[in-house]
């Protein structure tokens, strides 16, 4: 199986044989601009030529073996967006980045609505979801005006138009995982929300068809083998199948260019603070999970601009000096908060690797508040497991498992989108689930939480600040 991940930072392919093993892999590092504040944009035409090169260099490296390689599936970054035209595949926009907040403006006519917004979608009204960012394009982009006046305009999330221009039967669809992060898709409705589309006055005609997780979506052509494409899906999404269907006892978190913290729920449950999200829609029946979002993880300690900035964050946890405390609104302050306009500072000073250390602290503490907003819906989880970049370092996951009072447990495969996607793509697990790499039992560190507390004390303030 090939599975394809679509990140922020890079495209990736990992081919995983039936024991659920990397046997060939290859990355291709893509760029990121960001032409003006709250604005976070990728080139379309680097996305599509990253993936067919990361590809063909994983089917390449099997050798003979790239013939025993039966399908793939495709994972993509959640909430970003794209314009194309219909007729040649060309994109007619950049790509706006899950972390782009130009339309943010926009949306305070709305605010009436947010209520019945967020019982359809499941979302906050935000401008980090598909909907405020596609009216931006229909109003701003002169070449998306005109393809809207030709009936030829397509646009919805980056998964479709990877699609579209990856396949060589071009289809027309958006996945329920990436649908569900536009806004416009309602939960009830397992479909496009007219009302919802009325409200963001979005035409229905420019959006792709809404289709299952796992499909017949069509061919990828790469490295001279013609792949079934059979699942289409979030990065986010996949992740939580890294180690086998989530199960309800357990919170899972994904820590990388933002975190996601997620456990699976009753549908149409509803909590004050976090989104209620659709992970999986397979045979008509959808699979749920309470969900919330840090933000700023590894792009907020990206913004320190420090040479190694892991290395950095572990030399700062191990100080005895003491370590300021980090407010942490990059990309806007996530859940189960959610203030768009919260003012990011360090409270306290510190040398550049405490500064690093303090970062990653806020990321741990606010995965700890959103763990908190779930237990009175879904108790107390028996573990907290991470996957993701950042999860690979070992004074990281114990921090979190000390301030949390909570086991964690980290799979030996960091990759937690491509495994799980790898999992989808089988449509049952693997011989065997990959051992745990690593279980840190908590321990006693009142150091720790009292600079928890003075970090709660410190973020309740500053969220009584007018903005």
């Amino acid at each position: 199986m090939l599975a394809l991940d679509q990140g922020g930072q890079s495209s990736r392919a990992c081919v995983f044989d039936a024991r659920g093993e990397i046997v060939a892999q290859a990355s291709v590092p893509v760029a990121e601009s960001r032409p003006a504040p709250e604005r976070v944009e990728q080139d379309p035409e680097e996305l599509v030529a990253s993936l067919r090169r990361a590809g063909e260099e994983a089917l390449a490296a099997l050798g003979s073996r790239a013939a025993e390689v039966g399908a793939c599936g495709l994972a993509t970054q959640r909430s970003s967006l794209v314009a194309w035209d219909r007729t040649d595949g060309r994109a007619l926009s950049p790509v706006l980045s899950w972390q782009d907040r130009r339309a943010a403006q926009a949306l305070v006519r709305l605010e009436p609505f947010a209520r019945e917004i967020e019982r359809r979608s499941g979302l906050r009204l935000s401008p980090h979801y598909g909907a405020s960012k596609l009216a931006w394009m229909l109003e701003h982009l002169e070449p998306v005006r005109e393809a809207r006046k030709a009936r030829a305009l397509a646009a919805g999330p980056l998964a479709s138009f990877l699609a579209f221009r990856l396949l060589e039967e071009r289809p027309f669809v958006a996945d329920a995982a990436n649908a569900t992060r536009t806004l416009l898709f309602g939960l009830e409705l397992l479909g496009w929300d007219p009302w919802l589309l009325e409200r963001f006055a979005i035409p229905r005609e420019v959006l792709p068809d809404c289709a299952m997780t796992r499909a017949d979506f069509g061919t990828f052509v790469c490295g001279g083998r013609r792949l079934p494409l059979r699942v289409l899906t979030g990065d986010q999404a996949a992740a939580l199948f890294a180690s086998g269907a989530p199960r309800a006892d357990e919170l899972r978190a994904n820590l990388g260019t933002g975190a996601f913290a997620a456990r699976p729920c009753p549908e149409g449950l509803r909590v004050e603070g976090l989104l209620t999200s659709l992970v999986r829609l397979e045979q008509g029946l959808p699979e749920f999970v309470l969900e919330g979002t840090v933000n700023g993880a590894a792009s907020a300690l990206a913004e320190l601009g420090l040479p190694d900035p892991v290395a950095a964050f572990e030399r700062g946890l191990a100080s005895e000096r003491g370590l300021p405390l980090f407010l942490n609104g990059v990309s806007g302050l996530g859940a189960p908060f959610w203030r768009p306009d919260f003012r990011t500072r360090f409270v306290g000073e510190g040398t550049p690797d405490e500064c690093a250390a303090a970062v990653v602290e806020s990321v741990l503490f606010l995965l700890l508040e959103i763990e908190r907003a779930m237990r009175p819906a879904l108790g107390v989880p028996r573990a907290l497991c991470v996957s993701g970049g950042l999860a690979r370092s070992d004074a990281l996951c114990q921090r979190l498992a000390d301030a949390g009072r909570l086991e964690v447990e980290r799979a030996s495969e960091t990759e937690a989108s491509a495994r799980g996607l790898a999992r989808l793509v089988r449509g049952a697990d693997f011989e065997g689930l990959a051992p745990l790499a690593g279980r840190f039992e908590p321990r006693t560190d009142d150091e720790l939480l009292r600079r928890h507390a003075r970090w709660r004390t410190a973020l309740g303030t500053a969220l009584r600040e007018r903005p």
